[in-house]
């Protein structure tokens, strides 16, 4: 039967070329993920073994700097260092100072990616030094006006040793002399970020405090047990306030975390991968059901001389498996080439990653053969059945056997059942109001996907026939005979069709969904937002309190307000508390007092609410608000106003003074600007000016604002139309098989329509006619089941996003039945030029 199989496999390969190349294309996908998260994990890796080579043991303080018992500052100093260097096995302590600090480059913007802008202090060793950042040209700093950069970073500064370094960290721009340029092996700066290296005096002013240090890196004798080390430097510290960690820990630590961010990628793709191999089952089985019927005859014959049931059944689930490991092996070759496209392609939208060597672990190989066998044997195992339960008689005397009446009933009684149900859970996803329902969401989307997959063979009915009148009126004969022939095998036309419908499902349903939320975000931006202008960093340090002095100073600007922000919890409840001038703040924001004063909050002692914050927590005008902060004080300010819910502020509003103990280093979040009547348009350029070019500012307009959340929307929905038109593909394919296996299996059919006189180009009318109607009919219901979808999960944004309402873009809607309609004409150019090339008599003669 091995033998019989595999004459089987060569002897239909054309027939077979199409379903290897969905099979393909899926495995394709999977491997070329497994293989892109496993080299990015180890480029990862390999950049953070490199930068932690030397370190025995890493130690850092925690918390906020104190007095411990004893009298002991919790702070890592010059006294902590020499303690810790006088211990045995220890050969060098060197005392680390790191920050974020942004270097423009010639355009003025930074330099690094926002989350890359790293800052540390240079620590000369014997020689003057550092080993940590080798230099490359020129020497470290030594004083606080000269500063070193990474070898990418003054490239794109455009920088040479002699020449001035522009820069920023929290506040005004710096001007330093750039005396060095060095190597790195921090993952950040390999990933696009930036590194500025200072002296350590100059690195503690900017971002501690004068004599402390945020790190303490020991370096150890060769063959110095580690852990024994790391536990004599625990001995030597305080009891409180700091921790202490050997090398090995921290890389298994980082070497975790990694694997962590790159599994999130990982399984995202491999979702969409998993899409793409079960579009290609609907192929895969409709070509072997196809095949089954054609070969009828042979199957009977080998019946006949004494194969069992089980033997014809195993024969095509090995023409099958042949089928998936030949196509799998390609797809893992191709998967290689996506792997090393989806790094170029993320890097090129911003994602940084790392640089580093293409892994091929054996594990992804294995895997996408697996898959991909696996895969084809399955979709293969139902029509091996069908083809082990004909009677050999019966299959001698006929070619192709339409379905039974009994099993159309059953299947349709299946999916209305199907249906019903996922119908029936997405009805109540409707009634919620939170993501508590999103398991509940997706069990009903499954459902009714499934279900109406199961019921395609009925709706391809009255959707052929609405159709094929249209076909009738406008090309005649060919349209009846392709309405004939698509309703012929309904299951073979629901198949192809479902293929194309669950990946036009997801993008309609992703579509609508994208949409909706924008327009969401336009109307929360506009029904708050009053400022003309909210200028922020790039860093996630925030602003100096300057920025806001020196704009409000400016010609242009009528309100200048900042706004900082720290969290908190009630009743182990987490909210945000936001601090701002309440004497300007309605002019930059759209305030609705609906209880008590604003004038009233002053001070520590009193705050003012937002209404659904006040209504969720029983608080009204006069309560005590308990409230504990992340540095573990407390604080029980009386409610003296209560505001309508506004999205520019957070729950809580409050004086500075209420914020301010509780910030490291007092800066604003942002600064929210009311231009003078007039002067708007012409604000943010002296915004800049103003500021000095700092790179770290960011002037954005409401348009800007609204365009930036916007954008972002529209970035995942575009990742994900990439993703998903794989699946689209794959269906293309399909569609593509079906019709070309039809016409190879009605060539004597045809050959009789030629002989009665129908012209080639009848016969092309015909097969174009057919395919239109699969892809559109797949298209339909794909787009209704899709905007169905994105209506009732919609329901479960609207507690976390009020401003939510969906919205059917029916511009887009008519493109995709536009492109289906593309799809159709263009899948069956190939197989219509077949089909109207057959030989007449050979055609009729044909067994």
């Amino acid at each position: 039967m091995f033998r019989t199989a595999l004459r089987n496999l060569l002897a239909h390969k054309a027939r077979l070329m199409m379903t290897a190349l969905a099979v393909l294309l899926g495995t394709a996908f999977v491997s070329g993920t497994l293989v892109f998260s496993d080299s990015v994990g180890s480029a990862y890796r390999d950049k953070t073994a490199k930068n932690l080579d030397d370190v025995a043991v890493s130690v850092t303080g925690f918390g906020r700097p104190g007095t411990g018992p004893g009298g002991d500052r919790r702070v890592l100093d010059d006294r902590m260092v020499a303690t810790v260097r006088a211990l045995p096995g220890v050969t060098s302590v060197r005392p680390s100072v790191g920050g974020v600090a942004t270097v423009a480059d010639k355009n003025n913007d930074p330099a690094g990616s926002e989350w890359g802008s790293s800052a540390a202090n240079y620590v000369p060793g014997k020689g003057g030094k550092d080993s940590r950042y080798p230099l490359l040209k020129g020497r470290g700093p030594t004083a606080a006006g000269e500063i070193a950069l990474d070898v990418k970073t003054a490239g794109k500064t455009g920088a040479k040793v002699g020449d001035t370094v522009r820069l920023a960290v929290d506040g005004p721009v710096m001007t330093k002399k750039l005396v060095g340029i060095v190597e790195t092996d921090d993952p950040r700066v390999s990933a696009g970020g930036s590194l500025a290296l200072f002296d350590t005096p100059t690195a503690q002013k900017l971002f501690g405090k004068p004599g402390e240090f945020s790190e303490l890196v020991v370096s150890a004798t060769p063959g110095t047990d580690q852990e024994a080390l790391t536990r004599k430097v625990r001995d030597v510290l305080p009891k409180d306030g700091f921790q202490a960690q050997s090398g090995k820990k921290l890389a298994a630590e980082q070497s975790k975390l990694i694997d962590e961010q790159t599994s999130s990628i990982r399984n995202t793709f491999l979702v969409f991968a998993g899409i793409s191999l079960f579009v290609g089952i609907f192929i895969i089985a409709n070509t072997f059901t196809m095949l089954i019927a054609q070969r009828s005859r042979e199957i009977a014959l080998l019946r006949a001389v004494g194969a069992s049931r089980r033997q014809v059944v195993r024969s095509v689930m090995i023409e099958a498996g042949l089928l998936g490991l030949v196509a799998s092996a390609v797809g893992f070759v191709l998967g290689l080439g996506i792997a090393t496209g989806l790094w170029s392609v993320l890097n090129s939208s911003g994602a940084s990653l790392p640089e580093g060597p293409l892994v091929v672990e054996p594990n992804a190989a294995l895997s996408a053969l697996a898959v991909g066998v696996l895969v084809t044997v399955l979709a293969a195992w139902l029509p091996s059945r069908k083809a082990a339960k004909i009677a050999p008689v019966e299959a001698l005397s006929a070619v192709d056997q339409a379905p039974t009446t009994r099993s159309l009933v059953v299947r349709n009684s299946i999916g209305a059942v199907l249906t019903a149900l996922g119908v029936a859970v997405m009805l109540y996803v409707t009634t919620l109001r939170d993501s508590g329902g999103l398991t509940a969401a997706m069990t009903g989307s499954a459902l009714t996907l499934a279900g109406v997959i199961v019921l395609a063979p009925l709706l391809s009915r009255p959707f052929v026939n609405l159709f094929g009148r249209l076909a009738v009126r406008v090309s005649g004969v060919s349209g009846k005979l392709a309405t004939q022939n698509a309703l012929r095998n309904p299951r073979r036309t629901a198949a192809t069709a479902s293929a194309l419908m669950i990946g036009l499902t997801l993008i309609t349903g992703l579509t609508v969904a994208a949409v909706s939320a924008n327009q969401g975000v336009d109307k929360m931006g506009a029904q708050d937002l009053t400022a003309d202008y909210k200028v922020t960093s790039n860093s996630y340090l925030g602003l100096s309190p300057d920025v806001a002095k020196k704009l409000a100073e400016q010609p242009g600007v009528a309100a200048s307000v900042p706004v900082r922000m720290v969290g908190f919890q009630s009743k182990d409840v987490p909210a945000g508390l936001r601090a701002t001038d309440l004497s300007k703040i309605s002019k930059v924001t759209d305030l609705k007092i609906t209880g008590g004063s604003l004038t009233e909050v002053r001070g520590t002692t009193t705050v003012a609410v937002a209404a659904g914050y006040a209504k969720k927590n029983g608080l009204a005008v006069g309560s005590a608000l308990p409230m504990e902060f992340y540095d573990g004080k407390k604080a029980a300010p009386r409610v003296v106003a209560v505001y309508a819910d506004n999205d520019v502020l957070a729950e809580v509003l409050a004086a500075p003074a209420l914020v301010d103990p509780h910030l490291d280093k007092v800066r604003d979040d942002e600064v929210l600007i009311k231009a003078a009547p007039g002067k708007a348009s012409s604000l943010p350029a002296k915004i800049k000016e103003t500021l000095g070019g700092n790179p770290i500012i960011k002037v954005q307009s409401q348009d800007d604002l609204r365009r930036s959340e916007a954008g972002s929307i529209d970035d995942i929905l575009y990742l994900m139309y990439g993703l998903l038109g794989m699946a689209v593909v794959i269906a293309v394919i399909g569609v593509v098989n079906t019709l070309a296996m039809s016409v190879f299996e009605r060539t004597r059919e045809i050959g009789m329509l030629r002989a009665i006189g129908l012209a080639r180009t009848g016969i092309k009318q015909m097969v174009r006619l057919e395919s239109v109607m699969i892809s559109m009919f797949g298209a339909v219901l794909g787009v209704g089941v899709g905007i169905f979808l994105a209506w009732s999960g919609g329901h479960l944004l609207r507690s976390s996003f009020p401003q939510y309402e969906m919205v059917v873009p029916w511009a887009r809607i008519g493109l995709f039945l536009l492109l289906a309609l593309v799809v159709g004409v263009l899948a069956a150019v190939w197989p219509a030029r077949r089909a109207a090339k057959l030989n007449m008599l050979e055609s009729i003669g044909a067994q």
